[in-house]
């Protein structure tokens, strides 16, 4: 059987009138820590759900998902495609 890599989005909540332009400055730290942990991102950044509720998020292969998630401490996280 092939073994196949999943990839997982790590998701940070952000709620409230200044929620997207924390979630826009999230995701430039979330970048930045990828970067120097060596890290290769598969995918990184930001969403409005509502309007006071915003998303930052990066996407990352499920071996350094451990890495990226116990020293940021995301809310949450799902396999993607």
């Amino acid at each position: 059987m092939e073994n196949i890599e999943r990839n997982i989005k790590l998701i940070w909540d952000f709620r409230g009138e200044d929620g997207f332009e924390t979630a826009k400055h999230h995701e430039i730290h979330l970048k930045e820590f990828a970067e120097k942990e060596n890290i290769p991102v598969v995918n990184s950044g930001i969403e409005k759900v509502k309007e006071l509720h915003s998303l930052a998020f990066i996407t990352v292969s499920e071996p350094f998902m451990k890495t990226v998630r116990d020293a940021l401490i995301p809310h949450r996280g799902e396999i993607v495609d």
